[in-house]
């Protein structure tokens, strides 16, 4: 039925009002999926008979996630991050991949910005209070101010606590002074003056749901809005985005706050105890810090007051160990938002909506001798979901327009098992301003007895606080019709009336649909065709230009000194090599070597020292076809395109993660493949491949003078080099060792495949490649970066997987402890852009010295 309608009848059923196709009339964006109430019911199935409507204080877990949490850590052991053992590695790696997914979440970067975990957001605003380098006055300059809107959480007034002790001003400033109080111009810098100065505001009031402008930021960075236009220095601000980030996006790269602290509790209802501080990297050199703990200090001395702090910004705040199972579990925390609601975008749709139908139905509802029954705190009509969040703040009134206690109505919904907030929220500035609370009434009230958090909601008949009701991504439109037949049963004077006029001006206002349809765009981008070639690689010989066919591994053991006798590419880093005759070179080093990498389902990069098995799997590149081609025991193969066609997915897109202590950015290549590679290796896993886009420069052999070269998801160079009569020297002292023993001697060709080379020349004299400066093979020159060291992964067997101690030993006990085999090299010039190496080229070296 209409809602106009039902305003002719003066007794009505208001179940006929409050109706889906009711809500339908006013907004089209509900829900996710076309099974999104199979989802909520799946999800959510504890919430059954629970209206639950306080997101604001704390958002709603769905059950995959905590299942995916408990199977990450019964299938893994995760150490401390502080250690360097495989445990604490694995650890560490997906601690600082869930750093960048948060950066990501916020698009943004970590170039720009850094994530410190704390115990919250009101611990990430105590860490800003405490390390904010506030100036007291001297002669020449004016003391700091840390300016504040009245609009704040508490925990954000808060800091006034430490300036006030410092000699810095503290300043209070009401929403509307900002932009009233403005200047028109930016004004000039004064660098003369370099006092900082702090400003913080709320992107969204946890009281009304109100979205203040994301335009303050630069506004009074600039020195464009009050109260920065009036004061000489330099201003930072300060973004609380503890109630913002629940349900809507937030894009720093476009608003770029020098502090943005947050709780992810909010975000996505689990883990709990654990915020976040995003501070601008350029702003964090800024932070002074006195205590320090463990994991802070890159040195220290007991015995003399001698201190020097990591230079790692995270780390030097982090004090002692991190949560870090907790933030582990913000892995599935992210999945589990993007798998249920594809994102932000329409989350912040789903919610609004059905904040919006509910403000329109509560402010519109009347007593049967027309009196309001809400008072409605708010600063808009819901028009729009840039300017109003899913928060709605109200006190209900009887028939002779008396407040009803706050108190009287949480008992009330408790009965009937909704679960609202109630009381000032820890922000007192709004309360004061929309109930109309003057100071001297807040310090009457504390005479009186009432103090923050207890029952007593009026005093001498005026309100001490209010109710609030808040949306999250799993909220239904049961959820808004069991509160409003709620409100009608038990605060309504019947017969139920509706103020027809009101409600029509509401439905009329279409800016919010306009303004949805704008953001969905957004997310409805078109997908160009994926072209899947399913060719198989080619087993015909290949002929190469020094006039070789394939060659067999016995011919190749055999090569002359001073030439190259096996080429391996390892498309997938730590699969299975490839060996071919001939291969094109390309800017980073074999066309295509370690292009790709496998990550586990919290993103990190699986290596042989954490999954042995991955050698098992046998990558093929067929270049006439542009594929990649997975083959493994067992398994069927399958083909990726050696370029992504398709949009990624939503929630395994672009990313990034760690790897050999570098951030690489990977482009995801699809469900088939992870799901080919979660069945093989027994857990979930996803292919990578590294984003064309991302350039990666090596860090090795600047003390050889090797200049900056771009590298692929190698560790450390372009190429790995081994020389053949080194390999045989090894192999014969690893048979000597065994000789008392019943361990079967390592066949060469299948210690030369432990060492994991890209490139195998016959050599005149072993090691004597330790001592080369450069090569060339063929007619591409090489300089070499430096010794490969050595790690327990050459102990994997790479036919079976299975883990060994040797070569490791032998190579120990020969080299007396310097646990190095083979060369890097990076290649100095190239050939035309048509570059081959090929078997069989000649190799001319060059000492060092």
């Amino acid at each position: 039925m209409p809602l106009q309608e039902a305003t002719e009848k003066e007794s009505l059923n208001f179940n006929q009002l409050c109706t889906f196709e009711s809500f339908e009339e006013v907004w089209s964006h509900y829900g996710y999926k076309s099974d999104f109430k199979d989802v909520i019911e799946r999800e959510f199935s504890r919430t059954k008979g629970i209206t639950y409507l306080d997101h604001a204080g704390a958002t709603l877990y769905p059950e995959s996630l905590v299942r995916e949490f408990y199977q990450d850590i019964s299938r893994n052991v995760y150490g401390n991050p502080h250690s360097h053992n495989p445990s604490s590695r694995l650890t560490h790696d997906t601690v600082e991949h869930v750093r960048y997914r948060i950066l990501q979440h916020f698009n943004t970067t970590p170039d720009k910005y850094s994530v410190i975990f704390t115990s919250g957001c009101t611990a990430a605003l105590k860490l800003v209070a405490e390390s904010f380098p506030w100036r007291p006055p001297t002669a020449t300059e004016p003391a700091s101010q840390f300016c504040y809107l009245t609009d704040n959480h508490t925990s954000v007034v808060g800091i006034r606590g430490v300036t006030s002790a410092l000699g810095v001003v503290s300043l209070p400033v009401s929403p509307e002074e900002i932009e009233a109080r403005a200047k028109d111009v930016a004004q000039s810098e004064c660098r003369s003056c370099q006092t900082p100065h702090l400003f913080c505001y709320p992107a969204q009031s946890n009281f009304s749901g109100r979205k203040y402008s994301l335009g303050y930021v630069r506004g009074i960075q600039a020195r464009k809005l009050y109260p920065a236009c009036d004061s000489q220095g330099r201003w930072f601000v300060l973004l609380d985005a503890a109630s913002f980030a629940s349900c809507s996006p937030l894009d720093l790269q476009e608003h770029p706050a020098d502090f943005v602290p947050f709780s992810f509790y909010k975000m996505f209802g689990f883990p709990t105890g654990l915020g976040a501080l995003l501070v601008r990297n350029d702003t964090a050199a800024l932070l002074r810090k006195a205590y320090f703990g463990g994991g802070t200090a890159a040195a220290y001395l007991a015995g003399e007051s001698y201190y020097v702090p990591t230079p790692n910004i995270a780390h030097r705040f982090e004090d002692g160990t991190i949560s870090f199972l907790d933030i582990i579990a913000l892995n599935h925390s992210f999945d589990a938002l993007h798998t249920l609601t594809g994102g932000m975008d329409k989350v912040q749709l789903h919610t609004f909506g059905l904040a919006r139908y509910t403000y329109m139905l509560l402010s519109s509802l009347c007593h049967g001798n027309g009196q309001p029954v809400a008072q409605i705190y708010s600063d808009s009509e819901f028009e729009n979901p840039s300017t109003q969040g899913a928060i709605l703040n109200f006190n209900l009134t009887d028939c002779h327009g008396e407040i009803v206690g706050y108190s009287q109505v949480d008992k009330l919904a408790s009965l009937f098992n909704i679960h609202v907030r109630t009381g000032c929220f820890c922000n007192t500035g709004a309360c004061q301003l929309f109930l109309g609370i003057t100071n001297q009434d807040v310090k009457s009230n504390l005479q009186a007895g009432h103090v923050c958090g207890d029952n007593i909601d009026l005093v001498d008949g005026r309100p001490t606080g209010s109710v609030r009701v808040s949306f999250g991504y799993m909220s239904t439109f049961q959820d808004c019709q069991n509160f409003l037949n709620f409100v009608v049963e038990c605060f309504v004077e019947k017969p139920v009336k509706v103020d027809k006029e009101k409600l029509d001006r509401l439905k009329s206002n279409t800016s919010s649909k306009g303004s949805s349809q704008c953001l969905l765009t957004m997310l409805t981008n078109g997908k160009p065709n994926h072209i899947d070639n399913r060719e198989r690689a080619s087993t015909d010989p290949v002929v190469n230009k020094y006039g070789g066919k394939a060659i067999t591994k016995e011919a190749k053991s055999q090569g002359k000194a001073q030439y190259l006798t096996n080429i391996y590419i390892y498309p997938i880093k730590s699969c299975a090599a490839f060996e071919v005759t001939d291969w094109p070179v390309g800017p980073l080093g074999l066309l295509h070597d370690r292009g790709w990498m496998v990550v586990n389902g919290n993103g990190v990069c699986l290596n042989q020292k954490r999954e042995p098995r991955l050698c098992l799997i046998h990558p093929q590149i067929y270049l006439p076809s542009s594929t990649l081609l997975l083959q493994a025991s067992g398994m069927d193969t399958i083909s990726v395109p050696l370029e992504n066609y398709s949009e990624p997915h939503q929630s395994h897109g672009v990313c990034q993660s760690k790897m050999c202590g570098d951030r690489v950015q990977t482009v995801d290549c699809g469900d088939e493949a992870a799901s080919w590679l979660s069945e093989f290796l027994g857990q979930p896993c996803r292919l990578k491949r590294q984003s064309p886009d991302f350039i990666r420069n090596m860090k090795k052999g600047h003390e050889k003078g090797v200049s900056s070269t771009a590298l692929s998801l190698v560790n450390e160079a372009q190429y790995l080099m081994i020389n053949h009569a080194s390999v045989d020297l090894l192999q014969r002292h690893i048979t000597s060792r065994q000789e008392s023993s019943d361990h079967q001697p390592l066949d060469i060709h299948e210690l030369i495949s432990r060492f994991r080379a890209n490139l195998v020349i016959s050599g005149l004299d072993p090691f004597e490649e330790d001592d080369w400066s450069h090569l060339i093979i063929g007619n591409t020159h090489f300089q070499v970066a430096g010794r490969c060291g050595r790690c327990q992964m050459i102990g994997v067997d790479q036919n079976t997987g299975v883990k060994t101690k040797e070569p490791l030993l032998s190579l120990s006990a020969y080299r007396k402890g310097k646990v190095t085999f083979g060369v890097y090299l990076v290649h100095q010039s190239l050939d035309g852009s048509n570059a081959t190496l090929s078997v069989g080229a000649p190799v001319m070296s060059q000492r060092s010295g």
